[in-house]
C-alpha cells in the first residue's frame, strides 16, 4: 500500500500513525467479534484487560492498555492526564479486595496519573494514588503512596524518588504540544 492511500485510511479512521495496521486489524477481532474489552471505545493490544473502562477518564493522546499485558481495574475510577504512556505488563489497580470477603470490593479514591507521566514496564500503581505531572515510574516500580508534585522519577518496591526532574524545561515541552 503507497503512502497516500495509507495515509487516507488513517485519517478516514482515526488510526494512530505509531500503529500498525495489523495492531488495528487484531483490536478489531478481540474486541469487536470476539467481545474481549469490548466496553472501550479506544483501540488495545489484545494481551491487556481493563475493567470498568467506563470509569477511565483519559486526556489527550492517551490509549491505557495500548501496550502488551496491561491490568487495569478501574472500578473506583482512573484518570489518566494528557500525553501519559503506559507501559507494557503495568497494573493499575483503584481497588482491592475486602480483607474477609473476598467477592467484594473496598471503596477508595481513584487513581489519578497527571499529565506527561510515564509508566515503565511491569509497574504497579495501587488504590488512591496520585501522580503529580511528568512523574516517571520506574519499570518493576511499586506504588504504594502518592508523588503529588510530580516532576521526579520514583522506583523501586515501594517506590521512593530516585531524582527530581527540571520543571523549567518540563514546562517548556508540555508548552509545544
Amino acid at each position: 500500500m503507497n503512502n497516500r492511500v495509507s495515509y487516507q485510511l488513517r485519517e478516514l479512521f482515526s488510526l494512530r500513525r505509531e500503529m500498525s495496521f495489523g495492531f488495528y486489524l487484531t483490536d478489531f477481532v478481540f474486541r469487536k467479534l470476539l467481545r474481549q474489552n469490548s466496553g472501550t471505545d479506544w483501540a488495545l493490544h489484545h494481551t491487556s484487560t481493563i475493567h470498568n473502562p467506563h470509569k477511565i477518564k483519559r486526556g489527550q493522546g492517551v490509549y491505557p492498555g495500548d501496550s502488551p499485558g496491561v491490568y487495569i481495574n478501574a472500578a473506583n475510577g482512573v484518570e489518566i492526564g494528557d500525553y501519559t504512556n503506559i507501559g507494557p505488563n503495568v497494573g493499575i489497580i483503584s481497588s482491592n479486595h475486602d480483607l474477609i470477603d473476598n467477592d467484594m470490593h473496598t471503596a477508595a479514591p481513584p487513581v489519578i496519573l497527571g499529565r506527561f507521566c510515564w509508566v515503565g514496564m511491569g509497574a504497579v500503581i495501587l488504590p488512591g494514588v496520585i501522580l503529580g505531572d511528568f512523574t516517571i515510574v520506574g519499570a518493576g516500580a511499586v506504588v504504594t503512596r502518592s508523588f503529588t508534585d510530580g516532576y521526579c522519577v520514583i522506583a523501586g518496591n515501594p517506590a521512593r524518588i530516585i531524582k527530581q526532574l527540571n520543571r523549567e524545561e518540563c514546562d517548556a515541552f508540555a508548552g509545544s504540544k
